[in-house]
């Protein structure tokens, strides 16, 4: 069965967003991950700036037992067209590796496919692509999700 989240991007205030966000929701704080903690080989560290490093690469904000908050920032190099308003994902945590496949083919037909399915340094089975209309989508698929 897959869970549905909403995944929000912002252009260099994810931190104080989510700080805000906590003390609406409440819950433990979130912890943040940023650009420079990723692994050196990773291609999007490759392509982050120096102005990039201390921006948040991802946050989640647990909001019920099914449904988190997440977001990041976006970087420099590879989210130059942030429009605020436009500045959110549907987050699909798939069932399964061929459902997640089948979930992204589809999304993508007509659309564009903005990250192949790859397996991501975090684990996750992942790829994001931009359907037809214009909607952003996150697909992953955890083999041994978090608890």
């Amino acid at each position: 069965m897959a869970i549905v989240n909403v995944y929000l991007m912002f252009d260099g205030n994810c931190e104080e967003a989510f700080t805000f966000y906590h003390s609406v929701f409440g819950g433990d704080l979130p912890q943040f991950s940023r650009f420079k903690d990723m692994p050196q080989e990773d291609a999007v560290k490759s392509e982050a700036t120096e102005a990039d490093s201390d921006k948040i690469m991802h946050v989640t904000l647990p909001i019920s037992a099914e449904t988190s908050l997440m977001g990041s920032d976006c970087g420099e190099a590879w989210s130059p067209h942030f429009k605020q308003g436009n500045n959110f994902s549907i987050s699909i945590d798939a069932g399964s590796k061929a459902e997640a496949d089948a979930f992204f083919n589809h999304l993508s037909q007509g659309g564009a496919a903005t990250m192949p399915m790859s397996q991501a340094f975090w684990g996750s089975y992942f790829g994001m692509c931009t359907d037809q209309f214009g909607v952003n989508w996150m697909i992953s698929f955890d083999e041994k999700p978090a608890q």
